[in-house]
C-alpha cells in the first residue's frame, strides 16, 4: 500500500490535504511538532474519513526523529508543509526562519537519499514572485523576494531543483500557493492562528464573532478598482486537492505549478462578500499601507489546469461561508476541545 509522509500535516493546509489523501485511499503518516498546529485536527480528520492517521510528534529538523519515521514506515513520497510562515516574524527574526525552513528540507533530502524515496511535493508560495506586477503571474515570471520567509521558499526551490538534477529518478513538484482561505464544509477543521492573525480571512472571522472590534484595511490608495489591495484567494479544499493531483501526476524531473483561481479580489470585495453571505457586519478602518505590500497579485493557473487536470472549483462566496462556519463552531479553534 502506498504511504505518503506529510510534514506539518496537522496544520491548516496540511490537515485538509491529509483528509483528501485519505478519502482517495492513500495511507498517510504525519510528522508535526505542533508549534503552530494541534493534534486535535488529526482526530477530527480521522472522524470525518473513518480512517487512521499515523501521527508522530516530531520536528522535521531533528534528523534522528525523522530517520525513525522513515525506518518504521514504507514511504513512497513526501508532501512537505512543515515550516514557519509569518512574513512579519521572518523580518523580525530572520535566523529563526532560515534555520528552520531550510534545515528541515535538507534533513528530508538526506533521508530521501538514504531510504530511496524519490518523490516530493513541496509547499512553496507566490511570495517568490516578489513585487512583480505582471499579472496574471505565470510560473516563468522572474523571481525575487521582499522578506526572509519568501527567500526560504525560493532557496528551498533551488535546493530541491539541484537535488533532483543529481539523480534522474527524483520527482520534485513545487506548488506556489496564492492566498489560502476557508475551511472544510463540515466546520470541523480550519485555520487556527495563534495570537493576532497574520492573514485577512481569519481576522475578518474574528471580527465577525466579536473577538476583535474592527478590521484594519492596510492601504486605500492602490491603483485598483476600490483602492485596496487585490489578491488571488483560493479555497483551502481546492488547494488540498491540488496536492493530490500533483502527487498523482508525478514524473521524474522538477515541475512547478501555480495554485490559484486566476481571479483577483480586493480586500473590500472579500469583506462585502463575507457580510452578504453570512448576514453580518464587519467594521473597517482604512489605515496606511504596510511596507512591502503590492497593489495586485493573482495567478495564471492554466499550466496546473493543463498538466495536472486540476482547477479551483470554489468561489469567494464558498470561501467566506466555510471560514465563518468553522469560526462560529469553534471560536477559539482547536483550543475549544
Amino acid at each position: 500500500m502506498t504511504t505518503i509522509l506529510l510534514t506539518g500535516g496537522a496544520g491548516y493546509i496540511g490537515s485538509h490535504t491529509v483528509l483528501e489523501f485519505l478519502n482517495a485511499g492513500v495511507d498517510v503518516v504525519v510528522a508535526d511538532n505542533f508549534s503552530n498546529s494541534s493534534p486535535v485536527s488529526m482526530r477530527r480528520v480521522e472522524k470525518l474519513t473513518g480512517k487512521k492517521v499515523v501521527l508522530y510528534e516530531a520536528d522535521v529538523c531533528d534528523r534522528v526523529a525523522m530517520r525513525r519515521i522513515f525506518a518504521e514506515n514504507d514511504i513512497d513520497a513526501i508532501v512537505h508543509f512543515a515550516g514557519f510562515k509569518a512574513v512579519g516574524e521572518s523580518v523580525a527574526d530572520p535566523l529563526k526562519y532560515y534555520n528552520n525552513n531550510i534545515n528541515s528540507t535538507l534533513v528530508l533530502c538526506e533521508l530521501m537519499k538514504e531510504f530511496s524515496v524519490f518523490k516530493m511535493v513541496f509547499s512553496s508560495s507566490a511570495t517568490v514572485y516578489g513585487t512583480s506586477q505582471n499579472v496574471p503571474l505565470k510560473e516563468t515570471e522572474p523571481l525575487g523576494c521582499t522578506n526572509p520567509y519568501g527567500w526560504t521558499k525560493m532557496i528551498n526551490e533551488q535546493i530541491l531543483t539541484d537535488f533532483a538534477r543529481c539523480d534522474a529518478r527524483f520527482s520534485m513538484t513545487l506548488l506556489r500557493y496564492f492566498n489560502p482561505v476557508g475551511a472544510h464544509s463540515s466546520g470541523e477543521i480550519g485555520e487556527n492562528p495563534t495570537g493576532i492573525p497574520n492573514n485577512l480571512m481569519p481576522f475578518v472571522c474574528q471580527v465577525a464573532v466579536g473577538k476583535r472590534k474592527k478590521l484594519n484595511v492596510f492601504g486605500s490608495d492602490y491603483p485598483t478598482h476600490d483602492g485596496t489591495g487585490v489578491r488571488d484567494y483560493i479555497h483551502v479544499v481546492d488547494l488540498a486537492k491540488g496536492h493530490l493531483a500533483a502527487y498523482n501526476r508525478m514524473t521524474p524531473g522538477v515541475h512547478i505549478y501555480n495554485l490559484g483561481t486566476g481571479h483577483g479580489y480586493s480586500v473590500l470585495d472579500l469583506v462585502k462578500a463575507f457580510e452578504r453571505v453570512n448576514n453580518c457586519k464587519i467594521p473597517c478602518e482604512l489605515v496606511a499601507r504596510r511596507p512591502g505590500d503590492i497593489a495586485v497579485c493573482y495567478a495564471d493557473p492554466s499550466f496546473a489546469n493543463q498538466q495536472l487536470g486540476w482547477k479551483a472549483e470554489f468561489g469567494l462566496d464558498e470561501m467566506c461561508r466555510d471560514a465563518y462556519n468553522w469560526q462560529q463552531k469553534y471560536p477559539n479553534g482547536y483550543r475549544d476541545e
